[in-house]
């Protein structure tokens, strides 16, 4: 028998296996989609929270929102093992948002199910924002899944606050539109508020997309395969689910890990991608988990957990659902990296497919690199300060500007990164003449595409944006005087 059909067969007999586990997964009673009652930015708010600013249906998709309710199981999930049931039978009712092609025929079967990260005190699409062109491109169904309390109703005042003040900022969805959102509840009516229902919660809402029982969240569409996704804490969350709560429910076929994770298990067989910005890394290579036939990760010389691109996206929406900014980025340093990292996220989402579909695994990518001998893990770098190791995309083997992972200061400042524009006179330094900036952004694109680690389309991107760009500046830059100009006297006023 050919190498090829042994992989067919192996390839089906894991996916019935997978199939007769996921029975044990109860089909959530799912109601909608709820319909859109005002515009986003009413202040009614009776609308799907975050929806995005473009029209879907330019591209051929459609935004619609489910609520799913049932009895979720609490587990008991010890480190790196399989969980058990503590309990059953609590109620839960939450909701799924569902951004899909509208026609079966721009479906590319694989569903991107996100664990919505919650640590701002609200539900954030934090896949879907950087990469939403990509994904409506390629023809992904993306299904963001509000699993945890926070996302719903809100962070708790902290412990000694006066009972008297008003609640934290942006507390919950259930808050934020009473008149949507204020029959979900995922704490059992309050009685069980440490989250340990949203992994049967996660695996009912895959359960619904995968094997509907009257609404299908989907409309026509047919999944192939379902990713879990999840971005730092929800990808977090997700590890604990790779390991305690998959064995028993097989209802995903693979995770990606985006700027978190850790402590896998080895034993299981089903894939997982990873990225890791500059920033997660930080730490030191001890956080780190080999690669594996099941497991690959990367990492992104000069990005940040928290990207640019990320905050371009997310900040209007934020300001017209909550009618302030997002919290003030009042840095040590100027901040968010401009690192385009999204751009090998794009890839590893279409590389992880490949790696389900047909057992081609991602190629490996080098580690940033660290100090040897440091008492404290320190990140190697050159001498302009840029991180030495990892993928190193245009903005760093080509640099006009510090891009680090690395800041400090309120509120989420540590994530961000920072973006420090080299002067004009050093850019002229590295760039004598605009052809050969030009030159060095190529070959760093093409050199990212050869490897694996971003796509074609991306580098021509890239290219085109230096062949734009004015480096060096054309304009020589007025001299800096050393001490600063006395200001001139003023005239006496005529007799």
């Amino acid at each position: 028998m050919k190498a090829t059909t042994l992989l067919a067969v192996a390839v089906c007999m894991f996916a019935l296996e997978q199939r007769a586990s996921a029975q044990a997964v109860p089909n959530p009673t799912v109601s909608g989609p709820i319909a859109q009652n005002a515009a986003p930015g009413d202040p009614s708010h009776d609308y799907t929270f975050l929806t995005p600013a473009e029209d879907l249906s330019d591209y051929g998709y459609v935004q619609e929102e489910f609520f799913i309710e049932g009895t979720a199981n609490r587990y008991d999930t010890p480190a790196g093992q399989t969980g058990t049931v503590s309990s059953s039978g609590h109620p839960y009712r939450t909701r799924i948002v569902v951004r899909r092609p509208s026609s079966a025929r721009r479906f590319n079967g694989t569903v991107l199910l996100e664990w919505q990260n919650v640590t701002a005190g609200y539900d954030i699409d934090a896949h879907w924002g950087p990469s939403w062109q990509h994904i409506v491109d390629r023809g992904y169904a993306w299904v963001g899944v509000s699993a945890q309390r926070v996302g719903l109703h809100g962070a708790t005042a902290a412990a000694g606050a006066d009972p008297n003040a008003p609640p934290p900022a942006n507390n919950g969805l259930i808050a934020w539109s009473p008149t949507r959102y204020g029959t979900l509840d995922v704490t059992a009516s309050g009685t069980i508020t440490d989250d340990s229902l949203c992994y049967d919660v996660f695996s009912q809402a895959a359960q619904a997309i995968r094997a509907p029982q009257g609404v299908n969240p989907l409309g026509r569409l047919r999944p192939e395969r379902i990713f879990a996704v999840g971005a730092s804490q929800s990808a977090g969350r997700l590890s604990i689910y790779h390991n305690s709560i998959h064995p028993l429910h097989n209802v995903v076929d693979a995770y990606y890990l985006l700027v978190g994770g850790a402590g896998l298990r080895t034993d299981l067989t089903v894939k997982v991608f990873q990225y890791l910005s500059e920033t997660d890394v930080s730490r030191g290579p001890s956080r780190r988990m080999p690669d594996s036939e099941v497991f690959r990760s990367w990492e992104v010389a000069g990005s940040a957990h928290s990207s640019y691109y990320s905050d371009v996206y997310r900040s209007p929406l934020v300001k017209r659902d909550f009618g302030t900014d997002p919290w003030p980025a009042d840095c040590m340093l100027p901040p968010y990296s401009r690192v385009r990292g999204y751009h090998v996220i794009n890839a590893q989402y279409d590389l992880l497919v490949r790696w389900v579909r047909d057992g081609e695994a991602p190629p490996a990518a080098p580690k940033i690199e660290f100090v040897e001998g440091a008492e404290m893990p320190t990140i190697a770098r050159d001498e302009l300060g840029i991180a030495l190791g990892g993928i190193r995309l245009p903005e760093i083997d080509a640099p006009t500007a510090l891009n680090t992972g690395v800041n400090s200061g309120a509120t989420f400042c540590t994530l961000y990164g920072t973006y420090q524009p080299f002067e004009g006179a050093r850019l002229r330094e590295l760039y004598p003449t605009h052809r050969a900036y030009v030159r060095a952004v190529r070959a760093s694109a093409l050199d990212n595409v050869e490897a694996g680690y971003i796509q074609r389309g991306a580098a021509w991107q890239m290219i085109w944006d230096a062949v734009r760009a004015d480096v060096p500046p054309t304009a020589a830059e007025p001299p800096v005087p050393e001490t600063p100009a006395e200001p001139a006297p003023t005239p006496a006023p005529s007799p």
